[in-house]
């Protein structure tokens, strides 16, 4: 059995960590190749398909990490959820301070692209997505300033092909201190209630 990282601080449920993606989907996307280490903070797109889905996202044609999407190499991407400093004086037993978090990590592999109407497609159906149900805002295929810029974006497309829910939520905790832990969370992250509440309830942890 694995010493690290703890089951007990894994999720096992792959739709939760969708759930983490889509309320937040500003990505941090990590490339290596020999000592060459680049990172790029960009919002990523889910979409499903047959296996565990893609995602799709845009980068600066000027981005220096540009060089490894277009090689085609492995890639991981790390989305970020609420995560909060927990006091011992949150807890209602004798505990040392930590920190409570959601992460998901993503690996698999990228293909980048340059097409004109493929970018635009995808620059589309983004900002429909970012600006969800009620958005004020549409992104029509014709406008002309977005026309102007796509020979400066490349678009990539990455198929996962593993996955990792990181979600320290005090679970080798007593269950009243680990509701004490989530109200905590909730305290500093009023905004964001629905969102805790919902990871927490869809919460599976590994065994």
């Amino acid at each position: 059995m694995t010493k690290y990282p703890p089951p007990h601080h894994q999720e096992a449920d792959f739709a939760n960590c969708i759930r983490l993606v889509e309320a937040a989907p500003l990505a941090t996307v990590i490339t290596a190749k020999n000592s060459s280490v680049h990172t790029t903070h960009t919002p990523l797109v889910y979409h499903k398909d047959a296996h565990l889905g893609y995602f799709i996202g845009h980068i600066d044609k000027f981005n220096p990490q540009v060089e490894h999407l277009l090689e085609g190499g492995p890639i991981t991407v790390l989305f970020h959820g609420p995560e909060t400093y927990i006091s011992p004086s949150v807890y209602q037993s004798t505990q040392l301070p930590t920190w409570n978090y959601f992460k998901a990590h993503f690996d698999g592999s990228v293909e980048a692209y340059t097409d004109h109407q493929r970018l635009t497609d995808s620059l589309v159906v983004m900002t429909t997505k970012l600006e969800g149900p009620n958005g004020k805002y549409q992104l029509a295929a014709d406008n002309p300033r977005m026309a102007s810029l796509l020979d400066y974006i490349i678009g990539f497309k990455i198929t996962i092909q593993d996955w990792e829910g990181k979600f320290k939520l005090s679970q080798d905790k007593h269950p009243k201190d680990q509701q004490l832990a989530k109200q905590a969370m909730e305290g500093n992250f009023p905004g964001q209630k629905a969102l805790i509440g919902s990871l927490y309830a869809n919460h599976q942890t590994k065994r």
